[in-house]
């Protein structure tokens, strides 16, 4: 059998392990537009702040390793079209323009999303980057060390704005943080959390500028200076683009059923209305486990690639179909790492559901440890349907790593578990590692308590 991956990143990348691991005798063509494969953007920060050296080591795999397994990688060579009727795609080489089809049994499109560009005034201007991919990464490196780079201002306060504030912050830059939400992290995390992260910033010269409309970008001599907002102007010697992504999928247009958004529309099995061709990653929606299967936009790396290792199961013949998620994730701020997972109050009225949510703060391990040994308060939010009282959502923070927990909390809401279920789990105690009561614990007991109230 002869299958054809297209694109490099997660669910690309997982996509073709799983082949390797199921059916290596599998002939499989690997191909990347750019000139690396398997770069991970969501590694990028540990670049941009040094942790990392090397930018070619934010990776997971390169040609010489996956060749030797028996793949045949094409690095600059870009899929421009699919022929499902005849079983082609149309493959064009940026290194010497020449043009060619190849045959496929099964075809695993994971051609990703772009960065949003916003549609204002000025946004042609020389400086005004994005944050996704390994030649951002080496252009946004080379200003973290520009001394003519002062004024850094960043649009969108999601995940990718967070990291790209705390970046330049680090480096010395004064940086505004612009959103059009209320809230930085506002469909992250609620407002006990982001009330605390935005003093954070603060007090480390990143001002947050939220509920504000980008106007226009202005410019002198073809170089962005300043951004206007429908409130204010902001001095800028670079601005980082961060506010959202669109799917890549206009090449598909008219060969793919795609949905109102451009996302590829994919049955549970990741099959697309084309026999054989299967679609994965950022241009694809997921099933929203804590509404039972909800099609929802969750572009995460661990999403592309349970994806992936799907798609490639039932490229082939295993036939199962890929399970819904939680969209789980992390994050660190300055000295605070917090993580969510679910429905949070703030986005209950987006899927149409009733919640109530329980907040509990405790310290991270017994009175008796001193805070300069690493105890620190943990925040811990819960939201679960009042009725049933099943578990729909997390949010957990602190300046120690308790991260973890969202986990057990991700898996709770896969298995429709309920308060009950969790306020006296068995959850390991040690003084050098936590409380007697596991956060998660506590959270529980004071939830089921607060619904005996109503």
């Amino acid at each position: 059998m002869q299958v054809i991956v297209v694109g490099s990143s997660h669910g690309g990348y997982e996509a073709v392990r799983e082949l390797l691991m199921d059916e290596p005798d599998t002939e499989i063509q690997w191909y990347e537009k750019g000139d690396f494969i398997s770069f991970l953007s969501c590694g990028m920060q540990l670049y941009l702040e040094g942790y990392v050296k090397n930018v070619n080591d934010v990776s997971y795999a390169t040609p010489e390793e996956m060749r030797s397994k028996g793949v045949s990688v094409f690095v600059e060579q870009e899929i421009t079209a699919v022929d499902p009727d005849n079983h082609t795609v149309h493959v064009v080489n940026h290194r010497d323009g020449t043009e060619r089809d190849e045959n496929y049994d099964k075809l695993i499109l994971s051609s990703g999303a772009v960065p949003a560009t916003l549609p204002v005034e000025g946004n042609d201007l020389e400086n005004i980057y994005a944050m996704r991919g390994r030649d951002w990464a080496i252009k946004i490196k080379r200003k973290t060390v520009e001394p003519d780079v002062n004024n850094v201002v960043v649009v969108g306060a999601g995940y990718i704005g967070i990291e790209a504030a705390e970046v330049f912050a680090k480096a010395g830059k004064k940086v505004t943080l612009i959103d059009v939400l209320p809230r930085i992290l506002d469909t992250y995390l609620d407002k006990e959390f982001t009330d605390i992260l935005t003093e954070e910033i603060e007090k480390n010269n990143i001002t947050a500028a939220t509920s504000q409309n980008i106007q226009r970008f202005e410019g002198k001599d073809g170089k962005v200076t300043k951004v206007v907002t429908d409130q204010a102007t902001y001095p800028a010697d670079l601005v980082v683009v961060t506010a959202g992504i669109k799917p890549n999928t206009e090449w598909l247009d008219g060969t793919l059923d795609l949905t109102a958004g451009g996302l590829i529309d994919i049955d549970d099995y990741l099959q697309t209305s084309a026999p054989d061709v299967y679609a994965v990653g950022d241009a694809t929606l997921v099933k929203f486990a804590p509404t039972d299967g909800t099609p929802s936009r969750i572009a995460l790396a661990s999403n592309a690639r349970r994806q992936g290792r799907f798609a490639a199961k039932n490229a082939l013949g295993y036939n199962k179909a890929v399970p819904s998620v939680s969209g789980s994730s992390a994050l660190s701020l300055f000295d605070y790492k917090f993580a969510s997972t679910g429905i949070k109050e703030g986005t209950a009225g987006n899927y149409g559901v009733e919640t109530m949510s329980t907040l509990v703060t405790d310290s991270y391990r017994p009175p008796f440890v001193p805070d300069k040994y690493g105890n620190a308060q943990v925040y811990f939010k819960l939201t679960y349907d009042p009725e049933t009282t099943r578990v729909l959502g997390a949010q957990i923070m602190s300046k120690e790593d308790v991260t973890q927990n969202i986990n057990a909390l991700s898996l709770a809401i896969q298995e429709k578990l309920t308060l009950d279920d969790l306020a006296y789990a068995d959850f390991f105690f040690q003084p050098d590692f936590d409380r007697p009561w596991s956060i998660i614990n506590v959270g529980a007991q004071q939830a089921v308590r607060d619904v005996e109230k109503r």
